[in-house]
């Protein structure tokens, strides 16, 4: 095919019609499930591991110090035979745990809370965190100038409670 097959006129070309297409050329595309991923798949798995385990840790501390708590603050509450409270505290701290843990599962793994700890730990990598020798100087340089801060404000006491004293604001007790 030369150039003047596709163009009416010679030099200026035109683009081949398309063919309109035919019902039967369409193919029947089968539709995807939408999968939804199980209770205990963890979401974006991998990514930010570190502030998950931070985040995991703090969570389980938490949990285990108010199962504690609400285990030994039952017993008093009711006022009843010992025996049966610590039984009845016992049960309710073992449905709180469980149920508190589930919660912490759930929420750890909601997409807006993952993305905003995986932004959180690559945050972290960016940070220039100060090496072991800068950090010892510093500390060291804290440490000297709270002493020397605390000597000025003794030696500012001692002076002014002894200027108050010959003007007669304070009384000597001894």
């Amino acid at each position: 095919m030369s150039d003047e097959d596709l163009s009416g006129e010679a030099g200026e070309s035109r683009k081949p019609e398309k063919q309109p297409v035919k019902p039967a050329d369409l193919r029947a595309v089968p539709a995807k499930k939408a999968s939804r991923p199980g209770f205990f798949t963890i979401y974006k798995k991998g990514q930010g591991y570190w502030t998950r385990m931070g985040t995991a840790i703090g969570a389980a501390f938490l949990c285990v110090m108010l199962t504690y708590e609400l285990y030994v603050q039952i017993p008093p509450f009711l006022h009843g035979d010992p025996s049966v409270d610590k039984r009845i505290a016992g049960i309710v701290a073992g449905v709180f745990l469980l149920a508190f843990a589930g919660w912490a599962w759930w929420y750890t793994n909601k997409p807006g809370t993952v993305d905003f700890l995986v932004a959180t730990d690559s945050e972290m990598k960016k940070v220039n965190w100060t090496t072991r020798a800068e950090l010892i100087g510093s500390t060291k340089i804290v440490i000297v100038f709270m002493f020397l801060i605390a000597a000025y404000l003794f030696g500012c006491d001692l002076i002014f409670g002894e200027l108050f004293k010959l003007m007669g604001v304070l009384k000597q007790v001894f």
